[in-house]
Parts: C-alpha cells; structure tokens; sequence
C-alpha cells in the first residue's frame, strides 16, 4: 500500500502536500479510487482513496482513521556522531527508522571529520524510511550539538555509550531494564577521547561492549537500535 505523510489529519477531505501529490500524480499515476494510507508522523494511520490526482493538488477522502498506531512502549534515543561520508549517517537513518527509534541527536565530539549537516535533507530521509516501513510516527531529530552540551542535560536510568577504548563494559542483556527509557551514544570515526569518556560516564552514562570487533560508526549505531528492539520484543 502506498503511504503518504501529511501533517495535518483533522479533516477527511483535503489535498496532498505538493510534494506528496507529484509522487501521487506522476510518479505513482494514481488514479480515482484508489485505496492509500495516511500518517501524520505522530501515531494517527488513516486508510483513504484518491479522489482527484493532481501533481500540484491531489485531493483525497479519509475512509477510516486510527490513533496510537504502532505506539511503543519506550522511547530509544539516540545520540551519533555524524559520518565524514554523510552517505554513511543517512544509511543510520534510514535503517534506524525502519527498525525502531523514537529520537535522534546528532552530536559533535572532539574526532568529528564533519561538523556541517543538512537537516531538511535527512528530514526527508526519515519520513521517507518511515513511510516504506509502515510507521505511524516520524523519529524526532533534534537540532546537532556539542557533545559536552549533549552531556549537560540529565540522563535517563538506562544510559550507555559504546566506544572502542580499554576498561570495563558491560553488556546490554542483564543490564538494561527493558521497558524503560533508554539513551545511546556512539561516536565518530576515530572514536570518543578520553575525556569525553570521563565526562560521559561522569554524567551517568555506562559503557557497552559492542564485542571484540571493531565496527564503523553507522553500524554500531544499528547494531544497538536493533539489539534494543529485540530486547523488547518488537523485532
């Protein structure tokens, strides 16, 4: 089934967004009648029919509406350095939207190769992974930020980060109560300094093992948000 993104769900007549109705119109070629689905990106799943494609305008009439579809029970947060090949951060975010992520904050640590990134673009990225996924709610990406600013604000009871420096880590199995909130940090390609190891695990944060293999920045990242979603059953 097709899904198209629309922000505002209040009516049960009204027309596609431009860019949603030149995918209706042209790309798809939509015609009357045919059945679609609805989101707003913030639970609300509506089943509808098209009722005039237009590429700039295409109307459409609401058949039958769904709160709270897909709602979890848990919000899974996570805080990722972005890749010096951008390609690599958008893959995280296609990938982590299918699989499961309510909240992403790009974070700028003292190893960042890139410290410039297009938020509209990767927008876009996220409601896209969203509609191929059949989700009814749009992952929240917050505005990039300091890593020792991320830090400043309080940490959930289920705080991690995963790096690749010596010490003592725990696993997640055991150790995250599953349920609860949860908050991860993964960093850059050459990885958290030191001190920002300290100043993480100072601020609440436990460290992870990700297993004896070193893995790149988006697959970690993955890696996590997938092993959180089994952990809680949903994948």
């Amino acid at each position: 089934m097709h899904v198209f993104f629309v922000h505002d769900l209040s009516g049960d007549l009204f027309s596609l967004p431009e860019e949603e109705s030149r995918h209706c119109a042209r790309v798809l070629r939509l015609r009357p009648g045919d059945r679609v689905a609805l989101t707003n990106g913030k639970g609300l799943w509506a089943h509808a029919s098209i009722e005039e494609p237009h590429p700039k305008s295409s109307l459409v009439k609401v058949i039958e509406k769904k709160e709270h579809v897909g709602r979890r029970p848990f919000r899974l947060h996570m805080a990722v350095a972005p890749t010096k090949n951008i390609d690599r951060f958008e893959w995280f975010l296609e990938k982590a939207t299918e699989c499961g992520i309510d909240e992403i904050t790009p974070v700028y640590c003292e190893n960042s190769e890139r410290r410039i990134i297009k938020p509209h673009r990767l927008e876009k990225i996220l409601v896209a992974a969203m509609k191929q996924s059949l989700r009814a709610y749009l992952p929240k990406l917050n505005p990039a930020v300091e890593l020792r600013e991320f830090l400043q604000q309080p940490a959930v009871a289920n705080a991690f980060i995963a790096h690749c420096a010596d010490g003592e880590k725990q696993t997640l199995t055991g150790n995250y109560q599953t349920g609860e909130d949860v908050t991860m940090l993964v960093g850059p390609e050459g990885d958290f300094s030191p001190e920002e190891i300290d100043v993480a695990t100072g601020a609440g944060y436990r460290a992870i093992s990700m297993g004896s293999h070193r893995l790149r920045t988006e697959t970690a990242a993955v890696a996590l948000c997938i092993q959180i979603n089994t952990l809680n059953n949903l994948l």
